[in-house]
C-alpha cells in the first residue's frame, strides 16, 4: 500500500500561514550548504551571519555565490562586502551549530558576531575581510558582480575565489575535498542541521565507460 502523498497548489501555498509556508518551501529545495559569511566595514567593525544559499558558479575563474533577502532594510553583510570589495565563506563545523545558528538574530549594527556568538577572528594578507577560526575550510573572496532577482527583490552575489584555507589532511591527492571527513554540516529547511555521511564517490562520467567507485 502506498503512502499517503500531500498535493498542495499554488493557491493553498498563497493562503497558509507565512511562518509554515516559510518552512515548507524552504525545505524542497534539498539539503542546503551551512556557511557562515564574514564581512568588515570600511571602519572595522565585523560582520558574521549564516547563510543557506552559498553555490559555486564555476571553477575557471573559480566563482561562489549566496543569495541575500532584499535591501529594504538594514542588510550588513551585503553593505558590507560592496564597501569593501571582499568577503569569506566559513563552513559550519557540527561541534558550532547553535552559536552559527545563533548569528541569524538581528543584532544591532556595531554588535559584533564572532564575540557574541563565540567564534574566533582570524585575518589574511590578502584582504580585510575576517575568518572563522574554527571553520574546517575557509574561503576568501573578492566581489565580482551581483544580480538583482526581479520576481521578490532578493539580490544574487558573485565572489571570485582569491585564497583558500583547509586542513590538509581533507585535501585529498586528486584535489577532492572530503567534508564529511571535515565535520561540515548540511542544513534542511531553515533551522534544522544533519550531519552528512559519505556513501561513494564515483569516476567521471562518460557514454562509452562504466562507472566506477572511487575508493
Amino acid at each position: 500500500m502506498r503512502d499517503k502523498e500531500v498535493i498542495i497548489g499554488a493557491e493553498a501555498l498563497e493562503q497558509m500561514d507565512r511562518l509554515y509556508r516559510n518552512n515548507m518551501v524552504n525545505s524542497i529545495s534539498g539539503f542546503k550548504s551551512a556557511n557562515l559569511i564574514g564581512t568588515v566595514n570600511q571602519d572595522g567593525l565585523a560582520n558574521l551571519a549564516i547563510f543557506s544559499s552559498v553555490t559555486h558558479f564555476g571553477s575557471n575563474p573559480p566563482l561562489l555565490g549566496f543569495v541575500t533577502r532584499p535591501h529594504v532594510v538594514p542588510r550588513h553583510t551585503y553593505e558590507n562586502l560592496k564597501s569593501t570589495g571582499f568577503f569569506t565563506i566559513n563552513h559550519v563545523h557540527r561541534d558550532h551549530i547553535i552559536r552559527a545558528h545563533q548569528t541569524s538574530a538581528k543584532y544591532e549594527r556595531e554588535v559584533d558576531e564572532f564575540e557574541q556568538c563565540g567564534f574566533t577572528r582570524e585575518m589574511s594578507a590578502l584582504h580585510p575581510a575576517p575568518y572563522v577560526k574554527q571553520a574546517p575550510v575557509r574561503v576568501g573572496l573578492e566581489f565580482e558582480e551581483e544580480y538583482p532577482i526581479r520576481a521578490n527583490g532578493t539580490i544574487l552575489v558573485l565572489g571570485r575565489v582569491i585564497e583558500l584555507r583547509v586542513r590538509q589532511e581533507l585535501v585529498k591527492d586528486d584535489g577532492f575535498i572530503d567534508l564529511a571527513e571535515a565535520g561540515t554540516v548540511t542544513i534542511n529547511g531553515l533551522d534544522c542541521y544533519l550531519a552528512p555521511r559519505k556513501l561513494a564517490r564515483f569516476t567521471y562520467a562518460r557514454p562509452d565507460e562504466e562507472t566506477k567507485p572511487v575508493h
